[in-house]
């Protein structure tokens, strides 16, 4: 499978888990498979909740501000990611974290925000920075394990200044990576923890082991050490993207970041061929911020087709920049 294929597979998989997730946020396990029994059939985009079918919540948009980004500075300038965030959060989008939310609406700088914030509230291991990774994930795949997990840690320190959301990103990266190559992401697990901070490793190597279920976590999957884990559960034990975004959604909680993470990772294994039609033909997210614009699968798939290019041959390494 080209790389093209599975790069477009992660960037419209996590929207479609996101989408496909929304209606069903702050549920209960199972309610998905009880309205859905038996796969395959349709209507699973079904919206609620304040969502549209199809419509793709913050997770999607922020996502797609970070690819934006990428491609109009040819690579990594943190500023101009914190301050697309910022505009779209002043346009009152219909969900926000609030870890995010705290950040960006705080008037502090760029670089310092985040920081600043978890210097009070002592919170922010969200999975906030995890959700919106697919983007950024496909971009920096061809510049290596060391950049790309380099890059996640940047970006996530945008809005969580917990090192614990940063290294759950750099791993989301590199498995991402790994499975732009065709390689299997799951054995990639080993190597990637060791490129974990040593105060972090532990942790996550628990919520990545072969062993571990979602439900021993010991924290709400809106956390990111049980929301990564979530994903990675959710495509060991399944054999195709529609199975792996189902199970996600099926675990309840913070259904949509959950699905979105899977449906990244998934759709970076299995391609834009995996992922169903059905559940594609209704996708789309607004922009807030932005007027009316609405991106739906084509400017979705030209937009990850954009990071794939332009990310191999970027003038700009992640470190450069302000």
């Amino acid at each position: 499978m080209p790389i093209a294929d599975r790069a477009v597979g992660c960037v419209v998989g996590s929207a479609v888990g996101d989408a496909l997730g929304a209606p069903f946020e702050f549920g209960p396990q199972g309610a998905f498979s009880a309205r859905f029994p038996r796969a395959g059939h349709g209507a699973e985009m079904c919206g609620g909740g304040g969502w549209d079918p199809g419509e793709a919540t913050d997770d999607t948009q922020m996502a797609v501000l970070v690819g934006e980004s990428l491609l109009a500075c040819g690579g990594l300038l943190p500023a101009d990611v914190f301050r697309r965030f910022r505009r779209w959060a002043a346009a009152e989008p219909k969900d926000i974290g609030l870890q995010t939310e705290a950040v960006l609406a705080s008037g502090d700088p760029w670089d310092s925000a985040a920081a600043l914030h978890f210097q009070t509230s002592q919170r922010a291991a969200g999975n906030g920075s995890l959700m919106r990774a697919a983007t950024s994930a496909v971009y920096f795949a061809s510049h290596g394990r060391a950049a790309t997990m380099d890059a996640a840690r940047r970006l996530a320190a945008l809005t969580h200044g917990d090192r614990a959301a940063w290294e759950g990103t750099a791993v989301f990266h590199e498995l991402v990576r790994t499975a732009l190559t065709g390689a299997d992401p799951l054995a990639a697990i080993g190597e990637t923890l060791e490129e974990v901070h040593p105060g972090h490793r532990e942790r996550y190597a628990a919520v990545l082991a072969p062993d571990w279920h979602p439900d021993l976590a010991t924290e709400f999957n809106g956390a990111v050490w049980p929301c990564l884990g979530s994903a990675v559960w959710a495509l060991r034990t399944t054999s195709c993207f529609e199975d792996a975004v189902r199970a996600a959604v099926d675990l309840g909680g913070d259904t949509d970041t959950v699905a979105a993470v899977t449906g990244g990772l998934a759709g970076a294994v299995h391609g834009i061929d995996g992922v169903p039609e059905r559940w594609t033909a209704a996708l789309h997210s607004p922009l807030p911020g932005h007027g009316d614009r609405v991106l739906r699968l084509p400017e979705l798939v030209a937009l990850a087709g954009e990071l794939h290019d332009e990310g191999a041959g970027s003038a700009h390494p992640p470190g450069d920049g302000p």
